[in-house]
């Protein structure tokens, strides 16, 4: 048979306190003296009693869930982001109801309106593109919603990114510096905004010098599609540099132009990706590359979003955060001219 459920009003006659006192001690936020804590939480080991926090949460008419929205996971750049913000709203009594969405707005709008049945607090949408209605419909139903490595045009919408402008620009100058003639660039996604802003970034930075794209193809921020975009554009008069719009494509390059295609990295072709991954920095790729500052993102993002949890009123921010370059041995120095 199964046991009858352990009641908080048996765990505070267990306790000698009061009931209001066991709701504290398991409420995040809540105040209760240490002793209070011990004697309660005691008492509830041995009881065996789990607090109802969706019971609490239709009381109290918060769940402390957040519902995070992401496109892909291949990408390293998005689990350690994942970790980051699990821990980072933790730490603020949240926990974190993961969804998997397409790049399409389409398919995120599905998503959403499926974490909005979970009656979340709020949610992150990362590596993901949104309708124009979307926020107006999270705005009608009280759940701010936060862009995380994506920005949009509606002004409505907080959103947190790196400064890509900025980190295509040093690409641009970086490489020029190396006297580097002819320079590609191999796009990403072409409906994100961070592929727009990082290659805008990079086309000025050339412009400035007089130079253009010498060659240009699109890897859909995947792998298997940064292969063939390579193998396109070095299949004749090939460039020698090349600008990835981020690491995940990146390696594909270097992988392609190494043992499909017999060149040298850096001697025969320099390549720069953007994000900094942990794979980047290993001795197979020694990738340069432009580092997203991941712990300064999450920390900004949790802050919007909590704020606007607490004040529905808070107007909304959208935060762009330089990242520096991070050289190693992928490109051709400046110094080596």
């Amino acid at each position: 048979m199964a046991q009858a459920k352990i009641t908080s009003a048996e765990v505070a006659a267990r306790a000698g306190v009061s009931q209001s006192a066991v709701s504290r001690v398991f409420t995040p936020g809540a105040s209760a003296s240490r002793k209070t804590v011990e004697k309660v939480r005691k008492a509830a080991r041995e009881l065996g009693y789990r607090p109802n926090a969706l019971a609490r949460a239709v009381v109290s008419g918060k769940s402390r869930m957040i519902g995070l929205v992401v496109a892909y996971l291949e990408n390293q750049f998005y689990p350690d982001v994942l970790e980051r913000l699990s821990n980072a709203l933790q730490e603020k009594g949240y926990h974190v109801l993961v969804f998997m969405a397409s790049h399409t707005a389409g398919n995120i709008d599905t998503v959403v309106e499926e974490i909005l049945d979970y009656q979340v607090d709020g949610i992150i949408a990362a590596s993901v593109a949104l309708s124009s209605d979307l926020s107006n419909r999270c705005n009608a139903a009280g759940v701010p919603m936060v862009l995380f490595n994506r920005s949009q045009d509606d002004k409505d919408m907080s959103a947190v990114t790196s400064d890509n402008l900025a980190g295509g620009r040093k690409v641009a100058e970086f490489l020029i510096a190396g006297g580097h003639k002819k320079i590609g660039y191999i796009a990403g996604w072409e409906g994100a905004s961070t592929q727009r802003d990082r290659e805008k970034g990079f086309t000025d930075g050339l412009a400035a010098a007089n130079m253009a794209l010498f060659a240009r193809e699109v890897g859909q921020f995947t792998m298997e599609d940064a292969r063939q975009a390579t193998l396109r554009m070095f299949a004749s008069n090939p460039p020698d540099a090349v600008f990835v719009a981020n690491d995940h494509m990146a390696m594909a390059v270097m992988d392609t132009l190494r043992y499909e295609l017999n060149l040298k990295v850096p001697e025969d072709v320099s390549v720069v990706g953007y994000d900094d991954v942990p794979t980047s920095a290993w001795p197979a790729y020694n990738l340069t590359t432009v580092r997203q500052p991941a712990n300064r993102m999450v920390a900004e993002t949790v802050d919007i979003l909590l704020s606007k949890i607490n004040d529905k009123n808070t107007e909304p921010k959208r935060i762009e955060i330089d990242g520096p370059l991070i050289v190693r041995g992928s490109a051709r120095n400046p110094k080596e001219q």
